[in-house]
């Protein structure tokens, strides 16, 4: 396993540029049947967010980012809070590991998230592309940092605190029973029961991409990337 410190630096320099956007259109490096077969498993998954999200695993690879190629995890925020909709796929083996709740920012919306944003204080979800850090043990137990690697999108997320962490307000009774789940500050938490086993599967360095069809995300302005350091966590 390599040290995600080590390459950061890089990553942000090749992704966070007005030339490099993300998720860009290329030669799968999948085979075509391997995605649809990636798609027969998670037919709930829109097929335009893991194509999205193939999409940005593609562009890492051909700028040399050493991002894990065994793994690929797809947050499809066009699904409500009551869904599951966290995948974690298993490129080598073309299978599902994960598919589960994922909560959204508080300001982000009620049941559905429907608003967006980098900036600090937000308490609402960023979308894009994130590759996976180190794990702490912080006040939600064992947490995974993520690097936001889209200027203007979700880099700020290290200065936020953007974490997967687990949460007791995300779970399927009170999905149920609420109409929702519960709310984070902008963190992609995650049901308790499996959320050690979600996070040791995803650290060093695989692509979390959080995926929503809001276009003007991507014409929204580029701030210069914030220094790489730890924020508070929700």
């Amino acid at each position: 396993m390599f040290a995600v410190k080590t390459f950061i630096p890089t990553v942000l320099s090749v992704l966070l540029s007005a030339d490099s956007p993300l998720p860009a259109a290329a030669t799968p490096s999948l085979p075509y049947f391997q995605a649809a077969a990636l798609l027969r498993l998670a037919p709930r998954l829109s097929p335009q967010a893991l194509e999205a999200g193939l999409a940005a695993l593609r562009r890492l690879q051909a700028n040399g980012v050493p991002v894990r190629s065994d793994v690929l995890t797809v947050i499809d925020y066009t699904k409500p809070s009551n869904e599951r909709r966290l995948w974690v796929f298993d490129l080598v083996h073309t299978r599902v590991l994960f598919e589960e709740f994922a909560a959204h920012g508080r300001n982000s919306g009620e049941n559905r998230a429907v608003r967006f944003s980098n900036a600090p204080n937000s308490l609402m979800t960023s979308l894009g592309a994130f590759l996976t850090g180190d794990t702490y043990i912080g006040k939600h137990g064992l947490s995974l940092r993520l690097q936001g690697l889209e200027k203007g999108i979700n880099d700020n997320s290290v200065a936020r605190g953007i974490v997967i962490h687990a949460a007791d307000y995300v779970n399927a009774a009170r999905a149920a029973s609420q109409g929702r789940i519960g709310r984070s500050w902008g963190c992609p938490a995650v049901r308790r029961e499996i959320s050690q086993a979600l996070i040791k599967t995803l650290q060093g360095g695989s692509l979390v991409f959080a995926w929503f069809p809001d276009p003007a995300l991507l014409h929204s302005p580029s701030p210069a990337a914030g220094p790489v350091r730890a924020g508070p966590t929700d």
